[in-house]
């Protein structure tokens, strides 16, 4: 049994594999069951000290519980033996039994050190190593050797969801095709390592998706044959309303059912079907381009985070609900402890509620990095002149909202705007706020006229007032349509 919290030792060769060091440091930190059972030791965290670096990791290795070690391309700096940290790192956990998990970056060995060649050879003949691509890829993989780790050592008593057996599963509700497909894609999208020939089982195992043999949850979830009838609450609900409430005759409303990657399209393509779409010219290319008038990309990115990072213990599903001036993506769950909504607009670890089922997306490139999803939802409604999005905890629910747009050119001449007042209302959708001195300067107009245009958009529900009284107010363009006006798209 395990007395308070293990040890992971890191070992890499420092500048090469920085980024993945301080990946793993904060997944480890902010998952709520690893973080119970570990803490991550870093050399580069020590202060200074009077004493030889090769002393000073050694003793570190004989304290630690767990040796991970990350080789990449480079060896590193040998030492008077002719020996690297790295190296002597790991003899030091083999001659003292340490538990070792042996990650190697890259899918294939070309660009590798003759001298991290010969170590990765040596520990492939000791133990069973693992390769990545991506940081994705690296904490899914490490996720299930800890869980695995903690259930030989007794601290669990049953494993997380998506690492545990799915009962009454078995391999024959796993289509060959549905791997055959997905192994064709990780080798497109990110050079993924195994053939697309790979047998079934050997394909799992090298996902972590096999329990003692048996299918995981996540296994069923990601390639099973009809999902549901083992997970009836996985589904996605899409509903689209035409006004701003959730009210019933609901014009549109379907239940969308299939594996992770199913789910995910169809709900995509239900919210891009419903909402406005623009073709462009023939000008610079033969094929013309399209635009949403939500960003495909931040539609996507919403829909994907639901169905990865919901929990799937809940009997709530996953709802996608498309209003005149917003779409909602609600999943069950939280975020986990070190984050929260506002964590989210900065840049952040990537802590993956079902990191055996966030693993896959990423090699398919639903997922495309680590962390980045909010962020780059952010830059896309920004692209696009529209309202930054929302993250939110209500109830035991995650809420994601993206705001449509209702301030369109038709509603704008139907409001009677003057043809400075939409360019107010321009600039504020563009800058994100707008102030009486920049009201001035794009209207040409004097700081009276100014207070009284700004004051009748407020009143009419175009912009809000925001913070400060005199020349310290500044105006952001009203979020929802307002109520009493009857234009509705």
């Amino acid at each position: 049994m395990l007395s308070n919290r293990s040890t992971i030792f890191i070992s890499s060769v420092q500048k090469e594999l920085q980024e993945e060091r301080l990946a793993i440091k904060d997944y480890i930190q902010g998952d709520p069951l690893l973080c119970r059972f570990f803490e991550v030791f870093l050399f580069e965290d020590l202060p200074a000290s009077d004493r030889k670096a090769d002393d000073v990791y050694l003793d570190e290795v004989d304290r630690c519980s767990i040796y991970v070690g990350l080789f990449g391309s480079q060896y590193g700096f040998a030492d008077s033996d002719g020996l690297s940290p790295v190296e002597s790192e790991f003899d030091r956990a083999t001659t003292k039994g340490k538990e070792r998990l042996i990650f190697i970056k890259g899918a294939d060995d070309k660009s590798r050190h003759p001298k991290m060649l010969n170590l990765i050879r040596k520990a492939g003949a000791q133990l069973i190593r693992r390769r990545f691509i991506g940081i994705p890829d690296l904490t899914g993989q490490l996720y299930a050797s800890l869980v695995d780790y903690l259930a030989r050592e007794g601290e669990l008593r049953t494993k997380p969801f998506d690492a545990s057996a799915c009962p009454e599963a078995t391999l024959k509700d796993l289509p060959r095709n549905q791997i055959r497909v997905f192994l064709e894609a990780a080798r497109r999208e990110r050079n993924y390592p195994l053939p697309v020939e790979t047998q079934r089982e050997k394909a799992l195992a090298h996902l972590n998706l096999l329990d003692n043999g048996k299918p995981t949850h996540a296994a069923i979830l990601l390639f099973g044959r009809e999902p549901q009838r083992f997970l009836l609450t996985s589904e996605v609900k899409c509903l689209h309303f035409h006004g701003t409430e959730v009210r019933k005759p609901i014009p549109s409303y379907q239940i969308f059912k299939g594996t992770v990657f199913e789910l995910i399209d169809q709900a995509v393509n239900f919210v891009l079907s419903k909402i406005d779409r623009s073709i462009g010219t023939r000008e610079h290319s033969i094929q013309a381009p399209s635009k949403y008038e939500l960003p495909k990309e931040a539609v996507t990115e919403a829909i994907v985070n639901a169905v990865a990072h919901r929990d799937y213990t809940s009997n709530a599903s996953v709802q996608v609900m498309l209003f005149v001036d917003r779409l909602e993506v609600w999943n069950p769950g939280e975020l986990p402890p070190s984050l929260t909504p506002e964590r989210l607009r900065e840049p952040h670890p990537s802590i993956p509620h079902n990191p055996l089922i966030a693993e896959p997306l990423y090699l398919v490139r639903y997922i495309e990095k680590a962390g980045s999803g909010t962020l780059d939802m952010i830059e896309r409604c920004n692209q696009a002149n529209l309202p930054a999005p929302d993250f939110e905890e209500r109830a035991g629910q995650f809420v994601t909202t993206l705001w449509r747009d209702w301030l369109t050119p038709a509603v704008m001449d139907n409001l009677g705007l003057t043809h400075r007042q939409k360019a107010a209302v321009t600039h504020a959708k563009t800058h994100e706020s707008i102030s009486n001195s920049q009201y001035q300067d794009i209207a040409k107009v004097s700081e009276r006229t100014a207070l009284r245009d700004l004051r009748h958009l407020v009143k009419i529900g175009v912009i809000e007032k925001i913070g400060g009284t005199g020349r310290a107010a500044h105006y952001i363009v009203a979020r929802k349509k307002p109520v009493a006006n009857p234009e509705q798209k």
